[in-house]
Parts: structure tokens; sequence; C-alpha cells
């Protein structure tokens, strides 16, 4: 899977990081505090994840999730008034609950020593991405981000989100490699049609919020893994060695 790999591409959100359930949280009050029912958090990250999908060509899709919050539920505010409610509450989370996944850490810092150039492509915005980087202490701690990855990008690094592959061209561009030479780890189908559509391979890794999407994920993408030690294990197998 990885030999003649030299770029090694993470999606952020329900990949190296358990996000996706703590996103659902945030809505979930968000959607409290504009007037909504407390739905349960499933239904939120489905009728999310389709909104982003069908917003995925627009400027700035979370402003238009926002905004369809707002008509959704006859809120006085504006789009871009909710998206800093959102943010709002997210920052407890974003600061002291979310960390990486188990074993994420380790694979990073293993991939780095064997020469991969490393990156980051997240619908994210970049301001979570910064805090990630310089305030989650749990974080922080285990991964020196600009010392690992080459690059690290946030949804304002693009015009169109992911299923569009345009993220995945911005990086094989960037640094001069082909398709081929570049292998994708998700845990979307989101995420994975972005990397085909680019042409490149994908590893996928379960995703307790992607488990109804758990036969595709397997069907197409090369691999799919458990857990991070899980693939480390067949990484270092590939290589020949062990920790």
């Amino acid at each position: 899977m990885f030999q003649d790999k030299k770029v090694i591409i993470f999606d952020m959100d329900g990949t190296l990081i358990d996000s996706v359930g703590i996103w659902n949280v945030v809505d979930r009050e968000l959607i409290t505090r504009l007037g909504g029912e407390a739905l349960d958090e499933m239904s939120i990250q489905q009728k999310r994840d389709e909104l982003l999908r069908s917003f995925s060509h627009t400027q700035d899709a979370y402003l238009e999730y926002c905004d369809f919050l707002a008509h959704t539920y006859n809120a006085p505010f504006s789009k871009e008034e909710i998206r800093s409610m959102r943010y709002a509450i997210a920052q407890h989370y974003l600061k002291n609950v979310i960390d990486f996944k188990p074993d994420a850490h380790t694979l990073l810092h293993y991939l780095k020593e064997r020469g991969y150039q490393l990156v980051i492509a997240s619908t994210t915005s970049q301001n979570n991405l910064n805090i990630y980087i310089h305030e989650n202490n749990a974080m922080r701690q285990k991964v020196n981000f600009e010392k690992i990855f080459s690059l690290i990008l946030g949804r304002e690094m693009v015009s169109k989100i992911k299923p569009h592959p345009e993220v995945h061209h911005f990086i094989m561009q960037k640094l001069d490699v082909t398709p081929q030479e570049c292998l994708v780890i998700e845990d979307s189908l989101v995420g994975l049609e972005a990397a085909r559509n680019a042409g490149i391979d994908v590893i996928a890794m379960f995703d307790t919020y992607a488990k109804h999407e758990e036969a595709e994920l397997k069907k197409r993408s090369i691999g799919y893994f458990e857990d991070f030690r899980t693939l480390l294990l067949h990484v270092q197998k590939e290589h020949g060695t062990t920790i």
C-alpha cells in the first residue's frame, strides 16, 4: 500500500482525531439555543453531512449550513452570527477534549522518520486547526505539527470542499508529485470520493460515526483498518521493521 508513495495525506476530523461526536454535541446545543428541539446526535450528523455535501461547491459550505439552521429554526440571527455562536460553543472542546485517536501520533512519527511527506487536508476551518496546533496541550505533547507535516490545509485553502478533489490537486501541485505517489487516509465516503476523484488511492479508517458507511468504505478503498495500531503493524510489515 505504501510502496512507491511519497506523500501521505490525512483527513483530520474522524480520522486522526476523535471529533465527529464532539461536533454533534456542539450542533445539538446550537440548535437548542436557536429554539429547535433537542434532536439525537446521529440525526444531526446525517443532516449536516448531507447539507455539507450539497453545499460543497459553494465558497463556504459551513456558512451555508448555518444559513440553513437560521431558516429552519426561524432564528433572529444572521448566518455569520450563528457560525460565531457555533465556534464559541466549540472552544472548550477544541482546546480541552479533542485528542488524537490511539496510536495515530505513533504512526505519524514512524512515517515521518521513514521519509514520507505528511499532509493534513481537512474541511475544518484553519482557525480550528490552529487551536489544535497551538492551544490543545494533549495534542501538542504528542506531535509537533510544524515539524511533522509539510502542509496543514483547512477549508479556506480551496474554494470547493470534499468530495471535490481541489484540495488534492493543490497538494500535488505544491509538492510536485503525481497521484500515484500519494496515499490518502480517510474515515468517510465524502473524503474517499475526493481522493478517488483526484486519482489517489485511499486507505479507510474505522470511525464510530461513519459506521453506516463501513461496507462502502471497505469496497472502495485499497485497505480498511479498525484502528491505527493495526495500520501501524501493517506499515511495519511492509518496511520489514518493528517498534
